[in-house]
């Protein structure tokens, strides 16, 4: 698991922001005190009209900010779909991982869209593997889709405020943390 070593101030807007912080190991500030902000966005009940008014400050302030999707097993929707939602409710998104799923359709790995390793959570233990040919051959549009959108908003874009990572956040299983406290160690500090 990635250690978050920034130094950043980070803001956590949405529902279960207390328990994100609590797994993050993370002090969250108030967003006008924000080097950078997490939106979390529940799979369940979707974006709340509050949390669309701080995106839109967040956005014309260029805030490196990153979409949580969460409640993934609760939730009929998916993460691909619910992050699909949240590109037309927010501001085009990307999403550098997606969720792979188990023979009985629950949330058990995610696949990084920039090396092809999966980050397997299914046992308990989180372990890392090079993707199977198959899982290359089912993501390979997505890869495309995703390698297209980092090369057109340039390298540091996330950093500057432009370009917006979605992740899966599963409580029970802690997946996710890791590629988030990879996105918040590229938050640069302001003050």
């Amino acid at each position: 698991m990635a250690d978050l070593i920034s130094r950043a101030r980070i803001a956590i807007i949405g529902q279960k922001s207390a328990e994100l912080a609590t797994a993050l190991a993370l002090e969250p500030v108030d967003f006008e005190e924000a080097d950078g902000a997490i939106f979390i966005v529940s799979a369940n009940e979707g974006i709340v009209s509050a949390d669309l008014e701080t995106w839109r400050t967040a956005r014309e302030l260029y805030v490196p900010s990153i979409v949580v999707v969460s409640d993934l097993i609760s939730s009929e929707i998916d993460f691909e779909d619910m992050s699909a939602i949240a590109s037309k409710m927010l501001d085009p998104i990307v999403t550098p991982y997606l969720v792979l799923h188990g023979d009985d359709g629950a949330p058990v790995a995610l696949i990084s869209l920039g090396t092809l390793e999966i980050t397997d959570y299914s046992d308990g233990t989180v372990t890392k593997r090079p993707a199977d040919p198959e899982h290359e051959e089912l993501v390979a549009d997505f890869k495309s889709e995703y390698m297209d959108a980092i090369e057109e908003a340039g390298e540091e874009s996330f950093q500057a405020g432009l370009l917006f990572p979605a992740l899966p956040w599963i409580e029970k299983t802690g997946m996710g943390i890791s590629e988030i406290k990879e996105y918040l160690n590229l938050i640069p500090t302001i003050g």
